[in-house]
């Protein structure tokens, strides 16, 4: 399976998530006087562009939801075509090809597969873009596929959330969910606005 192009004005989409613990007053009163509580947690899901490291869409949900639910959601929140989308192997769901497809047919899904992955009833005359990972794993092995899907470049949405976590912090400090949202967004614009002017800047001269 050849890798997405870059440079064709669509993005290369990588998929994370991670969690985001409530914290605040309440939490601060909680420490300094000794009581207990059950902790609370919100997940934070996030899209980004492989090929500038810029977080495109964010999701923040319950700690409940699955990682593939929200794709649907990130993928609305995005603007700009999507030449492949790439995500961890909780992606690895008949619905996130789904989805996908549904907003953009022409994207590859890099996903890796469960040991236990069979090919579908139809692989042997209209294979799936599923299957064709099967087919590529099963001739050159994970580290293989890979390599040769472009899937390694994930770890920029690590790096992402990496990021995220050292310039923000691990807790969100509003009260309510509403609130929760409008931090998480103002975050990613700052952590946006400051990757934009860390990135030099070139000049040709004639």
């Amino acid at each position: 399976m050849p890798r997405p192009r870059a440079g064709t004005g669509a993005l290369q989409l990588l998929v994370d998530s991670t969690g985001l613990r409530l914290g605040g007053p309440g939490e601060w009163l909680v420490e300094k006087h000794g009581a207990k509580t059950r902790r609370s947690w919100r997940k934070l899901h996030l899209g980004v562009d492989a090929g500038t490291g810029r977080i495109e869409a964010v999701e923040l949900t319950g700690n409940e939801t699955d990682d593939g639910s929200q794709v649907g959601p990130l993928l609305d929140r995005v603007a700009a075509p999507v030449a492949s989308f790439t995500g961890d192997g909780a992606y690895d769901r008949e619905d996130v090809y789904g989805a996908v497809a549904e907003r953009h047919p022409e994207a590859a899904v890099i996903v890796p597969l469960r040991k236990d992955a069979v090919p579908s009833g139809a692989a042997a005359t209209a294979p799936t873009q599923r299957d064709r990972h099967l087919q590529l794993i099963a001739e050159r092995g994970r580290l293989g596929w890979q390599k040769v899907s472009g899937y390694n470049r994930r770890a920029s949405a690590e790096a992402a959330i990496s990021r995220y976590k050292r310039v923000i912090g691990d807790a969100l400090r509003s009260r309510t969910d509403p609130g929760r949202a409008t931090e998480v967004a103002i975050a990613v614009q700052v952590l946006n606005r400051l990757l934009e002017l860390g990135r030099p800047e070139s000049v040709r001269i004639a």
